[in-house]
């Protein structure tokens, strides 16, 4: 089965899950296709399928992530390489890399949840959480969905849970609620997304996770001010170090943004 055909068979064996989908024509394009995959995937509630489809879509979301490309953290620089000048500690330990976080192969990615931490249901949505579920494959989803029965509650702003990373070439999803910004930012707020960082690293240090990349917390759709998001990020991160560094190799400040790129080399530069 080349990638064409495991594409019609993901997206057949999804239509066939649900009624509502009788009648649906498979587009004849591939990128209308690959959209539409990846809806059937972001609204599927969390339950059991066949180990077939798993295999099918294993194999199919490895090969799109060869075809992404794969970076591995050697090829990153760390901040002493980029600014040896620079007075911030730790920056042998530092990156900062703007891209797509589901290229990154660390031992941990940071997503940015929401408290029912089961993944963004919006089809083909923007946000990090879209983007991390689509590429681990529906596992992650189910895996979260079991996670959160045991508790029995929704997750708290400012906590981190680990689980597996399935088809992304990290090998653990460390997903923090972080919070969200309605009108004023307050001291409440920097403390709850300080804590949703500091989270994240103790939850990777228990879990003998040495290199871990964030994305920028809160800063998407949650509308926390980008400058502060970092300077936060960065404080947090230092502090957890200078108890922690040795349970860490790297610490990766992912960006995406143009913007969010500049205000990182900034702090990053000083």
């Amino acid at each position: 089965m080349d990638q064409s055909e495991r594409l019609i068979y993901l997206i057949k064996a999804l239509l066939d899950e649900d009624d509502a989908y009788r009648g649906l024509v498979i587009p004849d394009s591939l990128r209308d296709r690959e959209r539409l995959l990846r809806s059937l995937m972001n609204v599927r509630m969390p339950k059991d399928i066949t180990e077939e489809f798993l295999k099918v879509q294993d194999e199919y979301l490895r090969n799109e992530a060869t075809e992404r490309g794969i970076v591995e953290i050697s090829e990153i620089s760390t901040l002493a390489e980029e600014y040896p000048g620079s007075s911030l500690p730790f920056k042998h330990k530092l990156s900062i890399w703007q891209g797509d976080i589901t290229r990154l192969r660390a031992d941990a990615i940071v997503n940015a949840a929401n408290k029912e931490m089961l993944g963004c249901f919006a089809p083909c949505h923007g946000c990090i959480d879209n983007a991390i579920h689509s590429a681990a494959g529906i596992q992650l989803r189910n895996e979260c969905h079991r996670m959160m029965l045991d508790q029995e509650h929704d997750e708290g702003t400012g906590t981190a849970k680990i689980t597996g990373a399935y088809n992304l070439p990290s090998r653990h999803v460390i997903h923090t609620v972080g919070p969200i910004v309605r009108s004023m930012l307050t001291q409440a707020l920097e403390d709850d997304l300080r804590s949703s960082y500091l989270s994240c690293l103790m939850c990777a240090a228990d879990n003998g996770v040495r290199s871990v990349a964030f994305c920028c917390i809160s800063t998407g759709e949650y509308n926390f001010p980008n400058e502060r998001a970092a300077e936060i990020a960065f404080e947090a991160v230092i502090h957890f170090l200078k108890k922690n560094g040795g349970k860490f190799d790297r610490v990766i400040f992912n960006v995406f943004k143009d913007e969010d790129l500049e205000i990182y080399r900034n702090i990053a530069s000083a």
